[in-house]
């Protein structure tokens, strides 16, 4: 426990100075670094510093928080409460559906990457819309238990030609040719690879790699296959 507090204070310190750079080079630094994480589908701006620090996370995307326009209207917590229940519209292109509010921004939260048929709900963001979460994401419990009134009730809606991006957790006993058997697995099922993070400590592995797919089925076969692999302990989602 010492040594994991340890780990994770060194990911907060170098994730922070990875995100200060990159808003002093946008020219942001008069900025409350909370809200900005929040505006990102973080709870704290703690876990933005880890995620940037351990590269599951682009700071690319912090440009994108101030380059895209405000809403003229913003909607607020109390509007979405009083809407009406009975209408639900597709909003954005993540398949999602926002209950009782029609053309709504919604972005699908990095810190636990939801895909269909995961249980989701909505958190409403200042200034991004709806930021969508399965509900056992930490994150999300936090941010919930922190603004009830900002949760709102979502569904998934029709998500058939849309991709998702998820993360794979891989621990393996290290050797020559593991990475390529685990990319062979990928290919083999036709599953795009956007991302990934190896570490090797005293020969075993721990990979995290992000991959685009269709929904939980498609996910639960790479799972299987994965864990077929020589060496491979275990493979789940993050």
């Amino acid at each position: 426990m010492w040594f994991n507090a340890i780990e994770l204070q060194q990911r907060i310190t170098q994730g922070q100075a990875l995100v200060e750079k990159e808003l002093q080079r946008l020219g942001k630094t008069a900025i409350n670094l909370e809200q900005l994480a929040q505006n990102l589908g973080f709870a704290r701006a703690d876990d933005l510093y880890v995620a940037a620090a351990k590269e599951e996370f682009s700071l690319r995307q912090i440009d994108a928080v101030f380059q895209q326009p405000a809403p003229a209207v913003e909607p607020t917590p109390a509007a979405l409460r009083h809407a009406s229940a009975g209408s639900a519209e597709k909003s954005g292109k993540s398949g999602v559906l926002v209950v009782g509010v029609g053309s709504l921004l919604t972005q699908l939260a990095r810190c636990c990457r939801p895909a269909p048929p995961d249980a989701i709900s909505g958190f409403v963001t200042r200034g991004r819309g709806v930021s969508i979460h399965r509900r056992d994401c930490h994150s999300y419990l936090a941010l919930a238990a922190r603004e009830p009134e900002r949760v709102i009730e979502v569904a998934w809606g029709e998500t058939a030609d849309t991709f998702y991006p998820v993360d794979i957790s891989v621990r393996a006993h290290d050797r020559s040719g593991l990475l390529r058997d685990l990319s062979e697995v990928f290919a083999r099922l036709r599953l795009n690879v956007v991302g990934v993070n190896t570490q090797s400590k005293q020969s075993l592995a721990h990979m995290v790699f992000t991959v685009e797919v269709r929904g939980g089925e498609s996910l639960s076969r790479a799972l299987d296959a994965l864990a077929e692999v020589q060496g491979v302990s275990s493979a789940t989602r993050r």
